[in-house]
């Protein structure tokens, strides 16, 4: 699949996201190892913080049909500013990415406007592999 659909589906889901509070839509689109596409919008609840970002959404979506690698991922936030990932999301990203991930942040008109890996983004990051050495 092409860059261009991958950054197409993100700026598509950011319309469906659920942000009554905040009224900050964002939209998520990641491939796993096999090519596949998940994407995700953040879902707001009245019990803040309850809510699920849209990082996160697709990551669920990718593991609940037996994705477990994310090999490319793209965030659509509005405006003119880049949409990084919050701080549990990078955690969320580093458990399916490797730290050369490479992170593209675009505006609904599909303009990217920042690109970082995971290891930019969360350097010197706790992972799997940490765990196997306990």
């Amino acid at each position: 699949m092409s860059d261009d659909t991958l950054i197409d589906a993100a700026i598509a889901v950011r319309t469906n996201a659920y942000a009554p509070y905040s009224r900050f839509l964002v939209g998520a689109a990641l491939h796993d190892a096999d090519g596949r596409l998940f994407v995700g919008c953040n879902t707001e609840n009245a019990a803040y913080p309850e809510g699920i970002c849209a990082e996160g959404g697709a990551i669920s979506a990718m593991a609940a049909a037996g994705g477990r690698r994310i090999t490319d991922i793209v965030i659509c936030g509005g405006g003119d500013r880049a949409c990084a990932p919050c701080g549990g999301c990078r955690q969320k990203i580093r458990e399916f990415g490797a730290p050369d991930l490479r992170i593209r942040m675009v505006n609904p008109s599909g303009d990217v406007l920042l690109v970082r890996t995971l290891a930019e983004l969360l350097p010197d990051a706790f992972g799997p592999e940490d765990l196997a050495t306990a």
